[in-house]
């Protein structure tokens, strides 16, 4: 035994002796609420900061910095299909997993609601006529006592803090219960479960109560008092801390088999729910996470201590769990001014520990947290004390931020987003929006040569913002099933498979956060979107554009979902009860899409939805038809659906066939033909659905070397051309990937799309293509050189492309004077690097002015539709404004005033 021998313990203490005797019945109801009180009240606290629950960061409760496992939402919606019938009243499953786990009998165990009511059963056993606690310690342990009407003696810890065994000789005399904490809370310091086997040796009518609550953080080698366990010893340990699952209660109590039938008898039936045993189930046998627990902890203490101790005027004292116990040491100070400052001014709690015997109001209490949570908990406590070192983060301030995501892809996530930033605008906000990482072959390049997602122009036109590379600073654009050209701010990085990209994503984080941070300095609010679903279990340990980048942000998500596919109410609920708790938090409701229908029909869904999830429908947005924006992904392209304008009769449209490419790119070059009231669009992907359509357009392409090869063995270039033949009508047109293939030959000496290094082209062009590392990224303005037309747009290609006859003629030209493509003798065949050409209003009916006069039709000879995206996104605002309840969206922002200025705008009839 450290300290005293055993000699001292049968002793006792001499009369001058510390030991205080208080016998708690009859202390008042207030008190008791005083002395009995917690951490972790979030209401209580949120009243006193006049903040939401949500808002606060609190210290005041000490649960893991983790937070729980990443299954534990799929684990609890596994379990709640079970909530029709009564708990197992054995835990059985829960009870094998703990014996298994710490290598007891099953006997040996019995599962509780929380540590607290398995310390409440072991007070209730009787035969003792005294409680003796070493102290200062757990307050409930007292509580249990007086509920039991045994008297309390409370006994000081040791000037080192840890247990003095040698003082409670005298007191062992008489058969009592001990109560001890392992590590002790609130000082987080150790004794030696050696020196209590000893101790429980010499006195056998007494029974030690051991808590080991926050014995988990220990090393896993650490001894404890489990299965190496006197007879006479109860251990008490709580999973609700150590696995950051407070709300489900969960403990566990160790003994000898008779004792575990009197605390089960002691215990009301079915006191441990189902959702908790299939999770605690679970738990004991996640040894990865414990294993991540304990080292991460480690850590994230000895960080906070230092931290805390630069701190003039406060002592840290030393500790081994997941707290820190802390006194302030300023003359004429206590802690009461320090917490209340924190709470009003920084929003953060800590828990005052004058309520613990043996401890006054300058001692105080912190958890150990998340390194950001930690640092800012620093930093605030340095700007109470007057020693404020300036913020941690890049950012200068914190910026309001919207995040849309989505139950999948295609949900709608772009066009919202745009639509809030347009609302934004008009309410009179300088917005931007901003995409982690788009994985799209729908590129874009900016005036100073880099390359973005092109759904995020469109938002930065709905904001009326340059496009700037900031606001996407990781593209990835898929060449094969398992690997992307990887482009970070514009440029790239190489060509990765999904191993090398998962390898490098820490540098690719950097650049996000360090682009994120720059455009929020720059704008009042940011909207941002997010990718395919926030609850890609397999993807969610190395995310970077979800809720990684909604918990950088500090930003309120909308989860969107597009009712017009089916099963959106079960993909939202279903997609929550993935997310962790703290995800969860990030939610502040859902946004059904593309409705079409009756909404009062939805009401009884989405009583259901708030009953399973705690979130609201913020708004249901109709189904808009010709909405007029890009989409930012090939699946509505490939379905061969666009929603058409109002079109003029069959045999007054000329039809154009766009072919569907495996890897097409930059597909948003047709988007203007959409619009016009005398064009249909069809895509084609099987050349016997081809047909003798008045152009067949051939769009951009990722990889042009294999899309050729699909092309050619689905005989699509055997029907191009016998169309392109001698007295056909039909024109063919090549942009960029589509260029290519016209021509004679491909050239690849690198490699960069495939092994073989030449191939055959369609042979409808006299050219010849040489792929070469070297990528061009350009802004274009030119003329087509037969119309007089100007076009403008950009190049994305790694081609090289020259002439092979002199009987070609230049089809456009840039305003250097250079060519951008070239056509047929006869006109009928041409092609150009040049993207978004048909943009130009002018161009493009005479392009389909042409088609007319071969189809036989009156040339309409004037612009009949301008492609201006500002219409279209002032209407597609509208539509969301009138959906979608923005009073809450900015109060959940952080905006005051906002709903009425939103107000005043529908007002207006803006």
């Amino acid at each position: 035994m450290s300290g005293k021998g055993f000699g001292a313990v049968a002793g006792g203490l001499d009369d001058g002796g510390t030991v205080k005797q208080r016998v708690l019945a009859g202390i008042p109801d207030v008190l008791d609420e005083q002395r009995f009180a917690h951490g972790g009240n979030l209401r209580r606290l949120a009243e006193q900061a006049g903040c939401r629950p949500d808002e606060l960061l609190d210290f005041s409760a000490n649960v893991n910095p983790l937070g729980p496992p990443p299954w534990l939402g799929q684990v609890v919606g596994q379990a709640l299909q079970s909530v029709d019938a009564y708990p197992d009243p054995d835990c059985h499953d829960l009870l094998m997993a703990a014996a298994e786990a710490y290598k007891v009998w099953p006997t040996q165990v019995i599962a509780g609601n929380g540590a607290s009511e398995l310390i409440f059963a072991a007070a209730s056993l009787g035969g003792f006529g005294q409680a003796v606690i070493p102290s200062p310690t757990y307050v409930d342990y007292a509580r249990a006592c007086k509920a039991h009407r045994l008297k309390v003696v409370e006994t000081p810890l040791g000037d080192d803090l840890s247990v003095n065994f040698p003082a409670m000789g005298r007191l062992l005399t008489t058969p009592s219960l001990v109560f001890l904490c392992n590590p002790n809370n609130p000082t987080g310091a150790l004794f030696s479960p050696a020196d209590l086997r000893e101790v429980a040796a010499m006195f056998p009518r007494s029974r030690f109560v051991v808590d080991e609550s926050f014995a988990e953080f220990l090393p896993e080698e650490a001894d404890r008092l489990i299965r190496d366990r006197p007879s006479n010893v109860i251990t008490v340990l709580s999973m609700t801390k150590f696995f950051a699952i407070p709300g489900l209660r969960l403990g566990l109590a160790f003994a000898d088999p008779d004792v575990i039938l009197r605390l089960k008898q002691a215990m009301p039936a079915w006191s441990v729910n189902t959702l908790a045993q299939k999770v605690g189930a679970r738990c004991l046998r996640d040894t990865a996470y414990a294993a991540r627990t304990r080292e991460q902890t480690a850590l994230l203490r000895e960080n906070l201590a230092s931290g805390l101790r630069h701190v003039p005027g406060i002592r840290v004292l030393p500790g081994v769990a997941n707290y820190l116990l802390c006194r302030v040491e300023r003359v004429g100070q206590d802690a009461v001014p320090l917490k209340e400052r924190l709470l009003a001014e920084h929003r953060i709690a800590i828990r005052l520990c004058g309520n613990y015997e043996g401890l006054d109001n300058n001692w105080f209490r912190v958890a150990v947290r998340g390194g950001d949570d930690n640092e800012r908990l620093i930093r605030a406590m340095e700007a109470v004390s007057g020693t404020g070192r300036g913020p941690v983060v890049r950012r200068t301030k914190r910026t309001p931020a919207l995040m849309l995501q989505g139950t999948s892809s295609n949900a709608g996530k772009s066009v919202l987003a745009a639509a809030f930033c347009r609302i934004f605008l008009q309410d009179g906000y300088n917005v931007a929006p901003f995409k982690a990482q788009n994985m799209s072959l729908n590129s874009f390049v900016t005036d100073e040569g880099c390359e973005m997602g092109r759904a995020q122009v469109t938002q930065a036109m709905a904001c009326r913002q340059r496009p700037d590379v900031r606001m996407n600073p990781v593209l990835l654009k898929p060449g094969s099933d398992t690997g992307s050209q990887v482009i970070v701010m514009g440029r790239p990085v190489g060509n990765m498979s999904v191993g090398e990209y998962v390898r490098y994503k820490p540098r690719a984080w950097e650049a996000v956060v360090a682009a994120y941070d720059s455009l929020a300095n720059e704008h009042d609010i940011m909207v941002l979107e997010g990718a395919g679903s926030p609850a890609e279990v397999n993807l969610k340990h190395h995310d970077i554009v979800n809720m990684a980048m909604a918990r950088h942000a500090v930003a309120r998500v909308l989860l969107a979902g597009d009712i017009d596919r089916g099963g959106v109410f079960a993909s939202m609920v279903g997609t929550m009860s993935l997310l962790t708790p703290a995800e969860r938090s990030m939610v502040e409701g859902f946004l059904i899409n593309r409705f079409r229908g009756d909404e009062s029909l939805l009401e009884p869904a989405f009583g259901q939805m708030f009953e399973h999830t705690g979130k609201p429908v913020l708004g249901t947005i109709p189904y808009i038809h010709s909405l007029g924006l890009p989409e930012e992904d090939s699946v509505s392209f490939k379905e061969g659906f666009r929603p058409e304008a109002r079109k003029l009769s069959p045999d007054q449209c000329v039809d154009i066939a766009v072919i569907d490419l495996p890897r097409i790119s930059n597909f948003n070059d047709i988007d203007p033909l959409h619009a016009e009231p005398d064009v249909r669009v069809r895509v084609v992907s099987d050349a016997h659905a081809l047909g003798t359509p008045d152009a067949v357009i051939i769009p951009g392409s990722k990889s042009t070397v294999p899309d050729m090869k699909a092309l050619r063995g689905a005989g699509m270039a055997a029907a191009l051309r016998a169309l392109a033949g001698n007295g056909g009508r039909t024109r063919v047109i090549g942009i960029c990937g589509g260029f290519q293939m016209l021509g004679e030959l491909v050239d690849d000496p690198f490699g960069l799309e495939s092994e073989t290094t030449r191939m055959d082209g369609f042979g409808l062009l006299p050219v010849q293509t040489t792929l070469v590392p070297e990528k061009t990224l350009t802004r274009t303005w030119g003329t087509h050189v037969k119309s007089g037309c100007a076009v403008h747009g950009y190049e994305i290609h790694h081609g090289q492309t020259k002439p092979l006859s002199d009987s070609l003629r230049v089809a456009l030209r840039d305003n250097a004077g250079q060519p951008l493509g070239y056509a047929r003798d006869d006109g009928r065949v041409w092609g150009t690097y040049l993207h978004g050409l048909f943009d130009a209003d002018e161009f493009r009916r005479w392009f389909i002015d042409q088609l007319r006069s071969d189809k036989g039709l009156a040339p309409l000879g004037t612009v009949q539709v301008r492609f201006d995206l500002e219409d279209a996104l002032d209407h597609l605002a509208g539509v969301v404004r009138q959906a979608v309840c923005m009073e809450k969206i900015y109060k959940a922002l952080g905006f005051s005033g906002c709903c009425t200025q939103a107000s005043l705008f529908r007002a207006a009839g803006g």
